[in-house]
C-alpha cells in the first residue's frame, strides 16, 4: 500500500460474548486502499474468525492497541456496537471522539433509546440494519448477506439433530424415506433453507405471508404451501413482511397446525424489524408432532416464532426438539466475516470521494442509514420510536 493516506479506517475487536466475526477481512483491504485508506486492526481482531494478525500486516493493515483503534481512526468498522452490544459495548462509548464516523450493526429500531445513548459521544452512527431494500444496496444488505448464513446453518442444525437422514436412499436393506422439512418464511434465510435442505435430499415445502414468493419457492424445488387469507397487504415498501395482526395470525396458525404435523423438521424464519417475533408455532401444534422431529427457530432472538422457543436453548417437549440459535451467522465465522466486510467496503466505497469521506444526504442509502450525527439522534424512524419531533434533524 502506498505511504500517504487521506483517512484511516479501524478494526477493534468485537467484544459481545460469543461473537466471532470480525469487521473487515484481510482479503478486502486492496479495495480499501483504493479509496486512499489506511487500515489499522486490533491486535486479535480476526483470530476468532480464521484471519491471523500476520494476514492483515501481509495486506498493509497496521495492528494496533484497541486504544489506538479507537484514538487514530476516522472510521470505525465493528460488528456489533452498542445497542447490538449492550452490555460490553458500553465501555466503548467513552472512547469516541466527535464526528467519528461509526459503521456497525447497533439494533437502532429494537434499542432506540442506546441510540439516544450513543449520539451524545458526538459520533456519526450508521446503522447497516437501516440499509434500504433498493437494487443499488443489494451489495451492501448485511442482513441479507448473514441471512443466507443462517438459512444454510439452520437445515445443517436440522439434520444433526433429526433421528433420521434427509435423503431417499435405495439400499440393501430396503429403501430409507426422504425427510420432510417445511420452511415459514420465504426472505433471504428462507429461501436458503429451502436450497440447503433441498440439496440433502429432503422433500421440501414452504410458506409465506407473501403470495409474490411462490416462483422463488418452486425455483428452489420447494413446494409452495397455499393458504386462504387475505394477505394483499402483506409486504411493505422495503419488501419486509408486514405485521398483520392478531386476527390474521390465528388463523393463520389454524391452516398452518396440518401442515406442521406431516413434517420431521420445520424451519421458522419471520421476522418484523425491530418488533417481536410473531408467534406461528403453538405448543399445540407441537403436541401433533412426530416424536424426534425438530424445529429450528431462526426469530429466537425476538422472542421466537415457536410459543416453546427459549433464545440460546434446546427445548425438548413431548419429544420434540425445538431449536432457538442465538447469534447463528457467528458459528460460521470465516465465510460470514468475508460477506459483511464486502458488504461494509461497498458502503463506505459509496461515500469515498475523491480520496474523501463525502456524507451526502441527498443519497437515500447514507440518509436511511445515518442515526445518529451532531450530538443528536437524526434518522426519522429511531426519532418516531423516542417521541422525538420528526424535523429534518439530519
Amino acid at each position: 500500500m502506498s505511504e500517504e493516506k487521506s483517512f484511516v479506517i479501524g478494526v477493534p475487536r468485537e467484544t459481545f460474548p460469543g461473537e466471532t466475526r470480525v469487521g473487515l477481512v484481510p482479503g478486502v483491504l486492496k479495495l480499501i486502499d483504493r479509496l486512499g485508506a489506511t487500515v489499522i486492526v486490533e491486535a486479535g481482531a480476526g483470530s476468532a474468525a480464521g484471519f491471523v494478525d500476520k494476514e492483515y500486516e501481509e495486506k498493509g493493515a497496521r495492528i494496533v492497541s484497541r486504544d489506538e483503534v479507537f484514538d487514530k481512526a476516522d472510521v470505525i468498522v465493528q460488528v456489533r456496537a452498542y445497542g447490538a452490544n449492550p452490555e460490553a459495548g458500553k465501555a466503548d462509548l467513552a472512547k469516541f471522539k466527535k464526528d467519528q464516523i461509526l459503521i456497525a450493526m447497533a439494533e437502532p429500531l429494537a434499542e432506540a433509546e442506546l441510540a439516544r445513548e450513543v449520539s451524545k459521544t458526538g459520533v456519526k452512527l450508521f446503522a447497516l440494519e437501516l440499509v434500504p431494500r433498493i437494487t443499488r444496496a443489494q451489495s451492501m444488505d448485511v442482513l441479507s448477506s448473514m441471512a443466507t448464513v443462517a438459512g444454510y446453518k439452520a437445515v445443517l442444525m436440522a439434520a444433526d439433530n433429526l433421528p433420521r437422514m434427509f435423503p431417499m436412499m435405495m439400499t440393501a436393506a430396503g429403501t430409507v424415506s426422504p425427510a420432510r422439512a417445511f420452511i415459514i418464511g420465504a426472505g433471504v434465510a428462507g429461501l436458503q433453507a429451502i436450497a440447503s435442505a433441498k440439496r440433502h435430499g429432503a422433500v421440501v415445502s414452504a410458506y409465506d405471508v407473501r403470495p409474490a414468493v411462490k416462483e422463488q419457492i418452486e425455483s428452489l424445488g420447494g413446494k409452495f404451501v397455499y393458504m386462504e387469507l387475505d394477505s394483499e397487504d402483506a409486504q411493505d415498501s422495503g419488501g419486509y413482511a408486514k405485521d398483520m395482526g392478531e386476527d390474521f395470525l390465528k388463523k393463520q396458525r389454524e391452516l398452518m397446525t396440518e401442515v406442521v404435523k406431516e413434517n420431521d423438521v420445520v424451519i421458522t424464519t419471520a421476522a418484523i424489524p425491530g418488533k417481536k417475533s410473531p408467534v406461528l408455532i403453538t405448543e399445540e401444534m407441537v403436541k401433533g408432532m412426530q416424536p424426534g422431529s425438530v424445529i429450528v427457530d431462526l426469530a429466537s432472538e425476538r422472542g421466537g416464532n415457536c410459543g416453546l422457543t427459549k433464545a440460546g436453548e434446546e427445548v425438548v417437549y413431548n419429544d420434540v426438539k425445538i431449536l432457538g440459535p442465538i447469534n447463528i451467522a457467528a458459528t460460521v465465522p470465516y465465510h460470514a466475516s468475508q460477506m459483511y466486510a464486502r458488504n461494509v467496503v461497498t458502503f463506505i466505497q459509496n461515500m469515498a470521494k475523491d480520496g474523501e469521506i463525502n456524507i451526502d444526504m441527498e443519497d437515500e442509502i447514507i440518509s436511511g442509514t445515518l442515526v445518529t450525527s451532531g450530538g443528536e439522534v437524526v434518522n426519522p424512524r429511531v426519532r418516531e420510536i423516542l417521541g422525538m419531533p420528526s424535523g429534518d434533524a439530519a
